[in-house]
């Protein structure tokens, strides 16, 4: 039996694996995530940036679109991304990534800097499963469900928010320090698909000399509408986009 498990679990990462494939060839799809947060860490889990709740689009192409939840009473936000291009939009209209991770001229946020950091939190569902099957140290099939432990520098990669890493636009700002991570991952599979996967993540973060907090954060994200979701990316949004 110890010997067979090797090979089943190697095949087991191989079904995970092809699944996030045939969502990665897909035309395109549609997602929701939705971000519980039980132990605390600050706004949704992380500081705020790159958690909670969001709905997207993605394309075969490489466009996205993301609509994040309003904070502190204003409304959602929708936000396009291609490549490392970005558009988004704001109180003041819309504005490229580039624009909107510049600090308002004295070392503060602007209107659009929040928003653009839960942006840059955000990967496609395919590249972020992928990424996810990458790091986990082994998959295991159990009542129809794909279920791994994720190997430490997974967990703590997983916890540092994408927007204070070298070039984020908190990259300037006192960095983040991540103790104590771990991290397991939960793959369903329909009709060969990858219909959706769990996170569950814990650990430590420290934001600069701020004393540490506990972290405990599940995030499902659901995929649905694979091959039948469209984007519509008003003109304005465009001219933001564009290089």
């Amino acid at each position: 039996m110890v010997l067979m498990a090797g090979p089943l679990m190697a095949a087991d990462k191989d079904d995970v694996s092809a699944a996030i494939a045939k969502l990665a060839a897909a035309d395109n799809y549609s997602w929701t995530s939705t971000n519980a947060n039980p132990g605390g860490g600050g706004r949704g889990g992380g500081f705020g940036f790159g958690a909670g709740a969001a709905d997207g689009k993605a394309q075969k192409t490489g466009l996205m679109m993301v609509t994040l939840p309003g904070f502190g009473g204003n409304p959602s936000s929708d936000a396009f991304m291609q490549g490392t291009n970005g558009a988004i939009q704001t109180q003041d209209g819309w504005q490229s990534l580039a624009d909107a991770t510049k600090d308002d001229g004295g070392g503060g946020f602007n209107p659009g800097m929040f928003m653009a950091m839960r942006v840059q939190g955000t990967k496609a569902p395919a590249d972020q499963a992928k990424t996810l099957l990458e790091a986990a140290k082994t998959i295991a099939k159990t009542n129809g469900v794909y279920v791994g432990d994720l190997t430490d520098a997974g967990a703590k990669a997983l916890l540092q928010p994408p927007a204070f890493r070298p070039g984020g636009a908190g990259a300037d700002m006192p960095q983040i320090t991540i103790t104590d991570a771990k991290a397991s991952v939960k793959f369903w599979i329909k009709d060969g698909v990858l219909s959706k996967y769990e996170i569950q993540s814990s650990g430590k973060m420290q934001f600069g000399d701020q004393d540490p907090r506990d972290m405990d954060r599940t995030t499902d994200t659901e995929i649905r509408d694979v091959g039948a979701t469209k984007i519509v990316v008003p003109e304005e949004a465009k001219k933001k986009l564009s290089p």
